[in-house]
């Protein structure tokens, strides 16, 4: 796997099939890794793909070095340690959600929510409920969104699809410059920056890097319009509801409220707290 990180601009001309279906896996997985990441506190199956020699040798090849705190913790301590930094970091009230509207407008639910629900049907995807309710701008959602383009890539040039290949390798491009490329970069500093453990430190170092190296790969000029940012400025609300939806005044997003500061403001007293303390 770590030899998909060793080049840049990659001229596919130069690669047979099989090496381009090989690269695609490892790229996917690597993209399923970091959305593990965001979609669901580390199960005791991810925590032991992750702790495997195999996979550490992966990640340190990578740039990723673990503390002890994730080392050499038994794995029910570490396990409960990482739900309860998960929930500071991206559930509770006072952190820092990994959600693009949130990211990039400093309100749920805003344009990049409904661009990418939309974007996910034209592609024949739907988010299914997990553990927590979940935005279709998520991280974790873009990043396993992109894994299943790739390894439908891999599909279609398995089966001698270059059409298919192509056009797939455009939308992946074109998600890249329309979301995650926007964001992931700056979001990605502000975890690092962020975290008191060290797993979700060096997974978002990894995060950073390897969305670096993906958006050169793909030859892409995208802007990172995150910066990693702590506070957010609230922007000019694009969507307070689905635009596919009636509106109910009984339900708050009917609601013409005069306490419109309030409504759908961003804590993030907890990580400002942290990240004081750490000064």
């Amino acid at each position: 796997m770590t030899a998909v990180l060793q080049g840049d601009n990659m001229d596919t001309e130069k690669f047979s099939n099989a090496e381009l279906v090989d690269e695609s896996h490892a790229r996917a997985n690597i993209y399923r890794l970091l959305a593990g990441v965001f979609l669901e506190e580390p199960t005791t199956e991810y925590l032991n793909a992750i702790r495997s020699p195999q996979t550490m040798a992966m990640l340190s090849a990578m740039g990723v070095v673990f503390d002890e705190d994730f080392t050499a913790s038994a794995l029910p301590e570490l396990q409960e340690a990482l739900a309860c930094e998960y929930a500071v970091l991206f559930l509770v009230a006072g952190g820092c959600p990994p959600v693009e509207s949130v990211r990039l407008t400093g309100r749920y639910q805003q344009q990049p929510y409904f661009e990418t629900r939309d974007f996910y049907r034209q592609s024949g995807f739907k988010v299914a409920a997990g553990q927590h309710a979940i935005f279709e701008d998520q991280l974790g959602v873009q990043l396993s969104f992109l894994a299943e383009l790739l390894d439908r890539s891999a599909a279609a040039l398995e089966a001698g699809n270059e059409v298919e290949h192509v056009r797939l390798t455009k939308e992946i491009k074109r998600f890249w410059v329309q979301h995650p490329g926007k964001w992931a970069r700056g979001y990605a500093m502000l975890l690092q920056r962020a975290a008191a453990h060290s797993f979700y430190r060096e997974m978002g170092k990894l995060l950073g890097s390897f969305a670096e190296w993906e958006i050169g790969l793909l030859g892409l000029k995208v802007d990172d319009l995150d910066g990693g940012k702590l506070k957010v400025p609230k922007a000019e609300i694009e969507y307070e509801f689905d635009p596919d939806e009636p509106v109910c005044n009984s339900c708050e997003k009917g609601k013409s409220a005069d306490n419109d500061e309030d409504l759908h403001k961003i804590d993030i007293s907890l990580i400002e707290a942290r990240l004081q303390g750490a000064k």
